[in-house]
């Protein structure tokens, strides 16, 4: 496996990813929601990663295994010392076979290559993402309740936890 920088070649894989990890999350009461979510995450940010992500002082990248793209994730300026990493999925038939944390090393060590010597998430839904980060030196800094969806968040009154790290 290795990482690669997003190019338009992945755009249409990592969309399809990108829609089938968030319909898989999908609580059975909330898939309505989940839709609209999608819908306006897409709009927002997937169909325009490139643009998305350097206007925000970062970038986006996917994980291959040949051919096949596995996983992705960005990173976006949150801080003067801080970067936030987004969107990091794993192809859900590919789980537990270490493509996140290869992943998670990788975006720390971007951070640390830009001079930003903390990495901040948020995530929600997620309890191996949870295990993972905790595993990995993050801690939890602030638990909320979301209510207002973004492109970011689904909102809904979904409990989202903040993490970060000193790098």
């Amino acid at each position: 496996m290795e990482i690669r920088e997003f190019s338009p070649d992945h755009a249409r894989t990592v969309r399809e990813l990108f829609i089938r990890v968030n319909r898989l999350l999908a609580p059975a009461d909330m898939k309505e929601a989940f839709e609209i979510y999608i819908a306006r995450a897409l709009r927002e940010e997937i169909d325009k990663v490139s643009e998305y992500y350097s206007q925000r002082e970062g970038g986006f990248w996917v994980a291959v295994d040949g051919e096949a793209l596995v996983g992705m994730f960005g990173l976006e300026s949150s801080t003067d010392s801080g970067m936030e990493l987004r969107r990091m999925y794993v192809d859900p038939d590919l789980r537990r076979r270490g493509i996140a944390r290869t992943m998670l090393v990788f975006a720390e060590e971007e951070c640390r290559r830009r001079n930003r010597p903390r990495l901040n998430l948020t995530s929600e839904l997620q309890k191996e993402a949870l295990a993972l980060y905790q595993s990995a030196g993050y801690q939890l800094v602030h638990e909320e309740v979301a209510v207002i969806g973004s492109n970011k968040s689904l909102g809904g009154g979904l409990r989202r936890y903040h993490f970060t790290k000193a790098l």
